[in-house]
């Protein structure tokens, strides 16, 4: 197995940052991956990062960390290691109210009565173990719990496709998923299909609600959005815009201490919190619709 290299540095200004990026995938040996993103805690610091196959030009990154005035590289070998194997062995099962989120390897432990969600090791983002995506398959079967059953459900920014197929495994009708990234879309129709419910979820690829089939669907009495602070703020009008009067919006993705403006920027679209559930860091945010 070929050994790999990681390079990061951070700076503080987005366009900088992005032209470092692009910058980085000139060097020699040139990375395998490049990546630019910023850091959600409230610092406005992005970080930049080149992964390769072999070790990196230290005098080449030196230079550039100088010319885009960033912090220099941090530079680091990965151990040799099955990622998908210890997955494997690392992803125990979860139970999430009535939902029971396992990997294959697992199957002998679905409990009885329980909603399985398979979701294998090799496409382990949202598997129900993080904080954000634990605390909306709660959510979802807190409002189950109280009586609601949702006619049209969506979820932006799906992932995995986890809580689209768990609202399509308790509710009859059809749930449509989005993610903005062609590949995620492509791991969340891999799993629909190892669910056996590609005829109870629709996996599009979109950027928020923008995508025909959304707005042919909405108005939704359900929306998740497990995301990141600021894409949730800048989704508030639209997520307002596409909820039924009375539905709720699930959100996650959010710092305990960035909740409070999240909140702020629904409310002022009049979309009102219901209940506020904190796992660890991690804040997930039952909303409504008035009626």
């Amino acid at each position: 197995m070929a050994k790999t290299w990681t390079a990061f540095t951070k700076l503080s200004d987005k366009t900088a940052a992005e032209a470092l990026g692009e910058a980085i995938e000139e060097i020699d040996p040139e990375p395998i991956g490049v990546g630019v993103f910023e850091i959600e805690d409230g610092s406005g610091t992005w970080e930049i990062g080149g992964y390769f196959l072999g070790k990196p030009n230290e005098v080449e990154l030196a230079l550039l960390a100088a010319a885009f005035n960033a912090a220099p590289f941090v530079i680091s070998e990965v151990p040799d290691q099955d990622w998908v194997d210890k997955v494997r062995r690392e992803l125990t099962p979860v139970e999430a109210g009535r939902f029971f989120v396992y990997g294959s390897h697992d199957a002998d432990k679905i409990p009885e009565g329980a909603e399985p969600l398979l979701i294998e090791a090799a496409m382990a983002f949202g598997t129900g173990h993080h904080g954000t995506t634990l605390g909306c398959l709660r959510a979802l079967d807190r409002l189950a719990n109280e009586g609601m059953v949702g006619q049209n459900v969506a979820d932006i920014g799906c992932g995995t496709a986890v809580l689209g197929m768990a609202a399509a495994r308790i509710w009859p009708n059809p749930v449509i998923v989005s993610d903005i990234d062609e590949v995620a879309v492509e791991v969340a129709e891999a799993n629909v299909r190892a669910n056996n419910l590609t005829d109870k979820v629709i996996c599009v690829e979109a950027a928020g609600f923008g995508h025909p089939d959304l707005a042919a669907r909405a108005p939704f009495d359900l929306v998740f959005a497990n995301i990141l602070k600021q894409p949730l703020i800048d989704l508030a009008p639209d997520m307002a815009a596409h909820l039924a009067p009375g539905g709720y919006a699930i959100l996650s993705g959010i710092l305990i201490r960035q909740a409070d403006e999240v909140v702020e920027a629904y409310a002022a679209q009049g979309v009102e919190l219901v209940r506020r559930d904190e796992i660890g860091e991690w804040v997930t945010l039952t909303l409504r619709k008035p009626s």
